[in-house]
């Protein structure tokens, strides 16, 4: 088992425990930025689910 395992592993048990908007604080809280990050997630991402939030989230990092 390596760190990118327990990442995905903690991040699916994270999504079945917490809300979304609970989730997106989580994120927030262990990503660094400026300004209300959950303010702004929650405004752009009303219209998804938790899983089409996610699958972005990952698309982004593949990106950058």
């Amino acid at each position: 088992m390596n760190v990118e395992d327990v990442v995905t592993k903690a991040f699916k048990i994270l999504r079945k425990e917490l809300s979304a908007e609970e989730y997106l604080i989580y994120l927030q809280a262990i990503t660094p930025r400026m300004g209300d990050a959950v303010k702004e997630l929650r405004e752009k991402t009303k219209d998804l689910s938790l899983d089409d939030v996610v699958k972005k989230a990952k698309d982004f990092e593949k990106k950058n």
